[in-house]
Formats: C-alpha cells, structure tokens, sequence
C-alpha cells in the first residue's frame, strides 16, 4: 500500500521539463531513506524475536511509535510543501484583493441588513474563482516567466510542480467555487465569477503576448468581482452598483501604468506586449495614467448624488483623487523611476482608503432606493414595473412632477456626461 502511494506521488510531481530533475531527485532519495528505515525496522525486530520473544514485544512497539512518528513528520512536511507551491500558484495576496471587493461590494449592495453567512460564501467562491484564474495564468505563461527574473521561482518554472497538477488544481477551484456561489447566492453572481475567469485565463493573459491593450482588459477583470458580490447581494446589478467597479477600473490603469514602467526590462525579457515598452520617453505612459486618475474625481460625489454615501464620503474620495493625480502629474514632469515608484505606491494606498470609506460612509437602504428613484426619473427612464407607492413616496412623486411642470432641472450629475466622462449615462428628459 505504501509503495503504490509513494509511486502515484512520484508520478505527479514527475514532468518532462528538465528543471524537474532535481526536485525528482530529491524524492528518490525521500523514498529510499524511507523503505530503508522501514526494513531495518523490520529486520531488527525480526532478530530480537528470535532471542527474547518478551524483549522484541517492547523493541517493536517503539519501533512502530518511530516510524508513525517519521510518517507523520513526513506527511507534515508534504502539507507544507504543497500548501506553499498553491499559495504561489493562486497569487494568493492579489486573490485576496479581488476578495476585498468583492466583499465590498456585497455589503454595499446589502441595503440595512447584511447576511454575513452569505457575505462568507461569496468571499470564498470569490477566493476559488480567483484562485483558479491566477493558476491558469501561470499554467499558460510558464515558459515567460522562466525568462523574467522576478517570477523564474515559481512553482512551474522551477519544477516544483507539474503542469498536470496545476491544471488539475486550478480546475477543481474554479468548478468549486463556481458552484458555491450559484448553491449559496444566485446564478447571477456565479455566471460574472465564470465569465470573469474565461475573460482573465483566455482573453487577458493571451493578449499580454500580442497586443498593449491588455492593460485595458485586465482593468475589466479588475472591475468585475464587486459588481460579482452586489449581484449576489442583490439578485440584480442596478446603476448604483456601478461606482466601486468604475473606481477598479480607472485605478488599475495608473497602478499598471506605474509596474510596467518599473519593470519594463523584465517585461521586454518575458515576451510581454506592454503599452510602456513602446514608449521610450514614457509621456504617453505617464499621460494615460494621468487621465485616469483624472477619472476618479466625479466618483466621490456619484457615490453621494445617488445616495449611496454622505457627503463626507463626497468631500474624502475628491482628496483622495486629487492626491493619486498629483503623484501622477509629478510622473509626467519627472518621468523617472523615483516618480514611478511614488505613483505606484499611492496607487496601493488609494484602493483600501477608497473601499474603507465607502463603507464607511454608506447610507440605509431606504435612502438608496429613494435617491435611484428620483434619478431614475429624472432621466427620464421608465418606472412602470416599480412597486405601489406608499405614502411618503406619493409626496416625492407629487414633488417630482410639479418640478417637471415648472421646469425643475434634473441632478447635476446628469449634465456631467461629456468629455471627459464619457461613462456617464446621456441625459434624457421628458417633459409635460
């Protein structure tokens, strides 16, 4: 029994990749100490029941105690080893970032009462999903990131694993967690976590060999699990649900913006296609990540014209804009490595700061849906399929057309769809 487990193991972790060797070797001569050991336990307490059949009673039974206790030390160490090499593979601290918001955005989609049994399912389907992705990602790449100093170290590359077993791995975590957040939450939300991993193992990673606009659909990636956890909060994605996932995606752009430039050699030696590496000066680099921290400004107060947040929030996520595109503007004057690096760094402080303060800052559903009704209305989107009024909606209705009547404008928010926010839906009015 014990030699066709050991056998199977060898096997696994057997590849045709020479970098292998080494790791095959090794194991080799894990297998042979331990048949060693085993035999001449065996062998000793054959000897002594021979001579004293009482004395080889005891010898055997600590013999036995040995081996179980070298067996278990071994299993230990085989725990460890795995444990690390699908740490690396699932990239665990960036899986861990999706998890974030994705988290975030199930609380905010919660209204006032928040399930946290589900809010723990999501997170964890969220976690294989992603888990999942970054394994594929590196299944595909293994031959790039040999070549790159930073990521030559990884399980694939210096043979730690086999590719069978990654794909193995990456296969059971994303039909795992698919399938929990469509048992625990809803199909929705499990149909954004499987498209999101075709679109990061298939589409994405693929394009980072051939094309510069990678970075834009990795920023789609990026944008995809908060809208994944308000979906399973929610049951639905609403206007609302838009501004976390607009935060993710101009965010991402300046954040990879600033690593391709730092890393441009690394990434010139890996094969990569990056927007940075066809620009030598780094101004287009520098100027694109500019505008999109330009882009994060209106969000604070989208948060707080559709009543998602106080006008705290408003005020905070405007400073928080305005610092990111201050580093970014020291990165156009002073395109160099130190600017880079700054830029880089307040990317990573933006995000969490961000998240905190939009939960921080969240309003009662009620409001919530008060607000979306109001600017729902006022662009000119129909409400048909809404629910009867009660009464203090029936004071709001009554308020919303005698405004119309006396040509009342609409939130200020609608007139902000022009250059250079061109997300913004184009306002509509109807008038009577």
């Amino acid at each position: 029994m014990w030699r066709n487990s050991l056998s199977f193991s060898s096997k696994l972790v057997s590849t045709a990749n020479p970098r292998n060797y080494n790791y095959a070797v090794g194991s080799s001569l894990f297998h042979s100490q331990f048949y060693s050991a085993a035999a001449s336990t065996t062998s000793f307490a054959s000897d002594s029941l021979k001579s004293d059949p009482s004395r080889a009673l005891g010898s055997s039974f600590l013999n036995t105690t040995s081996l179980s206790a070298f067996s278990a030390s071994k299993l230990k160490d085989a725990v460890n080893y795995y444990g690390r090499c699908y740490f690396e593979l699932s990239k665990a601290r960036l899986s861990l970032l999706v998890v974030a918001t994705s988290g975030t955005g199930y609380i905010l989609g919660s209204g006032s009462a928040i399930d946290f049994a589900g809010l723990c399912c999501t997170c964890a389907g969220t976690m294989m999903v992603a888990a999942s992705a970054n394994t594929l990602n590196q299944v595909y790449e293994i031959n790039n990131d040999a070549l790159m100093k930073r990521t030559r170290n990884r399980p694939l590359p210096s043979g730690r694993l086999t590719i069978r077993h990654a794909v193995t791995w990456a296969s059971c975590a994303g039909i795992a967690g698919t399938a929990l957040l469509a048992w625990k939450a809803n199909v929705l939300a499990a149909g954004l976590a499987a498209s999101n991993l075709v679109l990061y193992a298939f589409v994405y990673t693929p394009l980072k060999q051939m094309h510069p606009i990678n970075t834009w659909v990795g920023a789609i990636v990026g944008a995809i699990p908060p809208l994944l956890g308000w979906a399973a909060a929610a049951g639905e994605v609403s206007l609302t649900a838009m501004i976390l996932p607009a935060a993710l995606y101009f965010w991402q752009i300046p954040h990879f913006m600033a690593l391709a430039y730092l890393c441009r050699k690394d990434y010139a030696d890996g094969g990569f296609k990056m927007f940075s590496l066809a620009d030598a000066s780094g101004h287009r680099t520098a100027m694109v990540a500019l505008r999109n921290c330009l882009y994060l400004l209106p969000l604070g107060y989208l948060a707080y014209d559709w009543g998602i947040t106080s006008g705290w929030f408003c005020l905070e996520a405007t400073i928080l804009a305005l610092a990111i595109s201050g580093t970014a503007m020291s990165f156009c004057i002073d395109r160099t490595t130190k600017s880079a690096r700054g830029m880089f760094r307040a990317s990573l402080l933006y995000l969490p700061v961000f998240m905190s303060g939009l939960l921080f800052h969240r309003l009662p559903d009620n409001k919530q849906y008060q607000t979306a009704q109001n600017l729902l209305r006022s662009l000119g989107l129909s409400s048909s399929s809404a629910l009867p009024l009660d009464g203090t909606e029936q004071v709001n209705e009554q308020h919303n057309v005698q405004s119309r009547k006396t040509g009342a404008r609409g939130p200020p928010v609608a007139y902000a769809s022009v250059a250079p926010f061109p997300f913004l839906p184009a306002p509509t009015y109807v008038t009577h």
